[in-house]
């Protein structure tokens, strides 16, 4: 944090204080009935000023007891998808050894910023804990910070709306949006003049390989595991017809590029971004129904590769690269991948860009 923001935040106000529209109208009046008890010297508007006055006082030391003694605390769902709908857990534990708080206000704050739902709990006793959710949608991929929240309240008599900012951070993984993509079909493998396609998952013994995440316990040779002091496990030949390699293209033009680091997005950058996180949720699409259906994947990108594995700890490898995916030049080259293995190479629609792989099975535009 630079010392701008240190001195910011060392000077910001502890309280923030906004009216209401039923507090405008009652100061407004109030001040109405001040103007007219110095003008008259009436003792029955001096009367009403007073009350009105202690009226202000006594909100303002209610509302700041209801506010103290709160810790607040948030929980977030285990995965989060980009344009998908997810629920945010809030919880309120009420620490005043005595008094209860009242129509309490909770806001997460992003950037500093509110979200756009709220949570609002009537009553938190004294020692208890009350929680509730909000529903909220990340519309792009990405690390978010979720920085702190903003507690308000309108207790007692509605007139003003007095909050408090608290710190509290908590990191946000949005993963890429999955959408509905084909389901993969077997391979055709060449044996000669015929051709076989092998739907199970056994098939011919093919060699030794390391353990790699995903693998049946089944398949570990513990003799050869022994004697070279790594797991090693058994591959078939169904196996080799049964592995992809997702490439996708995380490339920007050089003016999209300029324009991102500059935060001066136009129409045609936009239009380039959207494209590219199009693209990125066809890849992880991909993964997904490859990984779903028993394959092994690998990812492939400019500068960034996550190796070639199985089951679900590799689909969380993968939606995690992704989601962190960086945006370079069409200058950055691709990692390597095995040439000989199913390639489908996934490119944003619309966005030509150089130095892309030339031997891959397919190509998807998305």
């Amino acid at each position: 944090m630079g010392l701008a923001a240190r001195l910011r935040r060392a000077l910001r106000p502890p309280r923030k204080l906004s009216f209401t529209r039923d507090g405008r109208l009652f100061v407004f009046v109030a001040i109405g009935v001040g103007f007219g008890a110095i003008n008259t010297g009436n003792n029955l508007l001096y009367l009403l000023l007073g009350w009105a006055l202690s009226f202000i006082v006594a909100s303002g030391i209610l509302s700041e007891r209801n506010l103290r003694g709160l810790t607040v605390r948030r929980r977030p769902p285990p995965r989060v998808f980009a344009g998908q709908p997810f629920l945010m857990e809030i919880s309120v534990e009420n620490g005043k050894p005595r008094l209860p708080s009242y129509s309490i206000e909770i806001e997460d704050l992003l950037a500093g910023r509110p979200l756009d739902k709220r949570c609002y709990f009537l009553k938190i006793p004294t020692g208890k804990t009350q929680r509730t959710s909000y529903r909220h949608t990340f519309a792009r991929r990405g690390l978010y910070t979720l920085d702190g929240f903003r507690i308000a309240t309108k207790y007692p008599f509605a007139l003003f709306r007095k909050s408090r900012d608290v710190t509290e951070a908590t990191e946000i993984l949005v993963y890429p949006a999955i959408v509905p993509v084909p389901r993969p079909a077997p391979q055709a493998r060449q044996h000669g003049d015929a051709i076989a396609e092998r739907l199970g998952r056994r098939g011919e013994f093919f060699g030794l390989r390391e353990w790699r995440d995903g693998d049946d316990r089944r398949d570990v040779h513990w003799k050869s595991s022994a004697r070279t002091g790594r797991t090693m496990v058994r591959e078939y030949e169904d196996e080799l017809s049964r592995r992809a390699v997702v490439v996708v293209d995380n490339a920007l033009p050089a003016a999209t590029l300029a324009a991102v680091h500059a935060d001066a997005i136009d129409a045609a950058a936009e239009a380039h971004l959207d494209a590219l996180e199009r693209a990125i949720s066809r890849a992880a699409s991909l993964a997904s129904a490859y990984l779903e259906a028993g394959w092994s994947v690998q990812v492939v990108a400019r500068g960034e590769e996550v190796a070639m594995g199985a089951g679900r700890p590799q689909l969380a490898r993968v939606l995690r690269t992704l989601a962190l995916l960086p945006t370079v030049g069409d200058d950055v080259e691709f990692a390597r991948f095995d040439a000989r293995t199913d390639s489908i190479l996934v490119a944003p629609r619309g966005v030509a860009l150089g130095g892309r792989p030339a031997r891959v099975g397919q190509v998807v535009e998305a």
